[in-house]
């Protein structure tokens, strides 16, 4: 039986997969923040924020967001290693998260950026158990709602999103996750 050793749970997770092109292969957006991550090298409002409104150019955003660098600087070696995210800069910002029983929303200012997320519309929360993949190489337990109903603002403009049916950790595209763990 092998150990785990690489690991992070959160508490107010705001998880966001998005295209804003109906031909696109690949999200151009996502936002995957967690009002409080626990890492074993510390503790902070942390997540990951990939805007690439120009999908031929390169992203305007793309990094690991965190109020903690050294909590930032943990995710991409130990929990995304062996993805096209482990290498990805880690990126100072502020995250404010509120959830309630009818909506949650999301504030992260990263640089010139302000991405706001408002969720609703939520199904029953639902236990998760997802085995590692080729994307994400983790394992997955908590617990998931999801969303049916988003909007989305950067710096202040709504901006026009198709959510996929499946986002990136394999549950659906658009969630609130009170809680949970990835761990390798």
């Amino acid at each position: 039986m092998t150990n785990v050793s690489k690991w992070m749970s959160w508490e107010g997770g705001i998880d966001l997969v998005a295209v804003t092109s109906p031909d696109l292969q690949m999200p151009n957006l996502i936002v995957h923040l967690g009002r409080m991550v626990n890492t074993p090298v510390g503790n902070a409002a942390s997540g990951m924020v990939l805007w690439q409104p120009d999908p031929t150019g390169m992203p305007a955003v793309m990094g690991f967001v965190s109020t903690n660098e050294e909590v930032g600087k943990y995710f991409g070696p130990n929990i995304f290693a062996d993805t096209p995210f482990e290498q990805a800069p880690v990126l100072n910002a502020t995250i404010d998260i509120e959830i309630t029983a009818d909506k949650a929303t999301s504030k992260c200012v990263v640089g010139d950026y302000t991405f706001e997320v408002e969720m609703s519309d939520f199904s029953a929360p639902y236990l998760i158990n997802r085995e590692p993949a080729a994307m994400p190489p983790f394992h997955q337990q908590g617990v998931e709602i999801h969303a049916k109903k988003v909007t989305l603002k950067i710096n202040g403009e709504v901006i026009d999103i198709i959510v996929p049916p499946v986002g990136i950790t394999g549950g659906p595209a658009c969630v609130v996750s009170p809680n949970g763990v990835y761990a390798r």
